[in-house]
C-alpha cells in the first residue's frame, strides 16, 4: 500500500507544510480579481513567509512538483465549485500504479488505490494518516476512506478517482479562494513522541490528534498568544498570522 522512493522524494518536500484558510484570508485583499495563486507565487511565499495554503493550493503545487520530477500526476476532487469542495492528487509510480496523495487532509504519505494490484488491501492500515488507521473501500464511482480513530470514532471521506481537467480544476480552485469561511483554520503534521501527529487550530481552539487519542490544548490567553502559538506550530510569518486572525475577528 506504500509508495516507493520515487514518489516519496517529492512528497517529503511538503513535510510540515500546513493546510489552512489563513493564507487565503491574507491573500484575498492583495490578490486583485483572481485569487488563486500560481505555483510560482506559492513557492515564493513559502520561501519568504513559510506559507502553505488550502487544499487546492497544495494540490496544484504537488502536481507541478511531480511533473517536474517526471512523474505523471493529475487532480481529483469531490464536490468541486461548492463550499464543501475537496481537492487531492493521484500520482503514478514507475509501474503505473495509482497513489492517492492528499496534502489537504494532511496525510502522512500516499496510499495505493488500485484495487486489482496484489499489494492492495481493504484492511485497516496504520501509518498513513495522523492519529487514525485508514480503511479503503472501492465504490463504483470512486473510493471511500474510513478513518478509524482511538476510542472507536469513525469518519468518512469519499473521492472520485477520475481525472479533473486542468481548466476545470483551476476554475474550482478560483471558486474556493473566494470562500473565506467565518473562522480561521490551520492544520499541520508535526513530530510528536515518535510519531507524526496532527495539530489543528479551528475556531479559536487548538488540539493535537495522536495514536493515543485527541488532546485539547488550553485556550491561549490573548490574541497575541494565539499568534505566537500558531507561529510556533506552523512556522508562518507572525505578521501574516496576525493580519489573517484580525480579518476573521472582524467578521464577528
Amino acid at each position: 500500500m506504500r509508495a516507493g522512493e520515487h514518489l516519496l522524494e517529492v512528497w517529503r518536500r511538503f513535510d510540515g507544510l500546513p493546510m489552512d484558510n489563513v493564507v487565503k484570508a491574507w491573500n484575498y485583499e492583495r490578490a486583485g480579481l483572481k485569487k488563486q495563486r500560481s505555483v510560482e507565487q506559492m513557492r515564493e511565499h513559502r520561501e519568504a513567509y513559510g506559507l502553505g495554503g488550502n487544499c487546492f493550493d497544495l494540490a496544484l503545487w504537488l502536481i507541478a512538483e511531480f511533473r517536474e520530477a517526471g512523474i505523471e500526476a493529475y487532480a481529483v476532487g469531490s464536490e468541486l465549485s461548492t463550499e464543501e469542495a475537496h481537492a487531492a492528487v493521484l500520482a503514478l509510480d514507475e509501474q503505473g500504479r495509482r497513489f492517492l496523495c492528499d496534502l489537504g487532509d494532511q496525510w502522512i504519505q500516499p496510499i495505493l488505490v488500485d484495487t486489482k494490484d496484489p499489494a492492495f488491501s481493504d484492511a485497516p492500515q496504520a501509518g498513513f494518516f495522523p492519529g487514525a488507521d485508514v480503511q479503503l473501500s472501492a465504490e463504483p464511482d470512486g473510493m471511500t476512506i474510513i478513518y478509524r480513530r482511538p476510542g472507536g470514532k469513525l469518519s468518512v471521506q469519499k473521492y472520485s478517482l477520475d481525472p479533473v481537467g486542468e481548466e476545470a480544476f483551476w476554475q474550482a480552485a478560483e471558486y474556493s479562494q473566494h470562500q473565506l469561511g467565518k473562522t480561521p483554520l490551520i492544520e499541520v503534521r508535526i513530530p510528536f513522541e515518535g510519531e507524526v501527529a496532527h495539530w489543528e487550530f479551528n475556531d479559536w481552539q487548538s488540539e493535537l490528534s495522536t495514536s493515543k487519542g485527541l488532546f485539547l490544548e488550553e485556550p491561549a490567553v490573548s490574541f497575541d498568544a494565539w499568534v505566537e502559538r500558531i507561529h510556533e506550530r506552523s512556522g508562518y510569518d507572525r505578521d501574516i498570522i496576525e493580519a489573517a486572525l484580525a480579518f476573521y475577528k472582524s467578521m464577528n
